[in-house]
């Protein structure tokens, strides 16, 4: 994921510096799709993660009605 001063930085080495594609890719560190999305889009990337939810989400209404009968467990060995 770009961030989004190196969305302005590759627009500017190709805009104001006048290089090349590959040599954008080369100077920045990527690969030349990337460089090319970059250019294509008129908005800096933003990134947006979907909601998940945890792996204990369903055995946490169990976990906390025995963690409220016994708040000091016993230890285990």
């Amino acid at each position: 994921m770009l961030s989004v001063e190196d969305w302005a930085e590759i627009r500017r080495l190709r805009r104001s510096e006048q290089l090349s594609i590959s040599e954008v890719a080369w100077v920045m560190g990527v690969a030349r799709n990337t460089v090319k999305s970059a250019l294509a889009s008129d908005r800096p990337p933003k990134y947006q993660r979907e909601r998940v939810g945890s792996v204990a989400d369903e055995a946490e209404p169990r976990i906390r009605e025995l963690l409220s009968a016994y708040p000091r467990p016993r230890r285990c060995r």
